[in-house]
């Protein structure tokens, strides 16, 4: 079952979406986040950030709240909608104007909200393309090892080596 865009079947070992290369570990992923719909961060991987500038948990902090003020920032400005909201209020997912990545110099950042709430963040070489389907991949991932493991307790922080293993052997292919 597929959780996420689609009806196809997702076997224990889903296959890569087309388009992704055979980079090297963490040539083109630095990290990743994955917060649950409270705020709280559920995983923190890196693969290759070449400067840490903050500790973990100010750094999971900034990323949520950057998050956060970007959702509500894209939905007040969006020029479609007649129905803006208030500004910081938080919108259900699915909710408004979609904000699915921004670039700078030296970074892509990639964001997915699934419909249950949680954020997945990938933050990525500048010249990666669009990675909404990559992005739609580690959240099947992430329901088929995390979410369907009877040991997982809802809100805690992800152990699971199996999604780990799964998870490295899938970022390996982002370019």
């Amino acid at each position: 079952m597929q959780f996420f865009g689609g009806s196809a079947e997702v076997n224990p070992s889903p296959l890569a979406p087309a388009g992704t290369g055979t980079g090297l570990l963490g040539n083109n992923t630095y990290m990743m986040y994955v917060f649950n719909r409270n705020g709280v961060c559920l995983l923190y991987r890196e693969w290759h950030r070449p400067l840490k500038t903050l500790d973990s948990q100010q750094d999971q902090k900034l990323m949520f709240g950057v998050l956060f003020s970007l959702k509500s920032f894209t939905t007040k400005m969006d020029p479609i909608s007649a129905e803006k909201g208030s500004l910081g209020v938080p919108l259900l997912p699915g909710q408004g104007c979609s904000f699915h990545s921004f670039r700078t110099n030296t970074y892509k950042l990639s964001f997915m909200e699934s419909p249950s709430g949680v954020k997945i963040i990938l933050v990525t070489h500048p010249k990666c393309g669009d990675l909404r389907e990559s992005l739609r991949y580690i959240y099947n991932i992430y329901v088929e090892y995390v979410m369907k493991n009877p040991l997982y307790a809802p809100g805690t922080a992800i152990k699971c080596e199996l999604f780990n293993t799964k998870l490295d052997q899938y970022i390996r292919t982002i370019v």
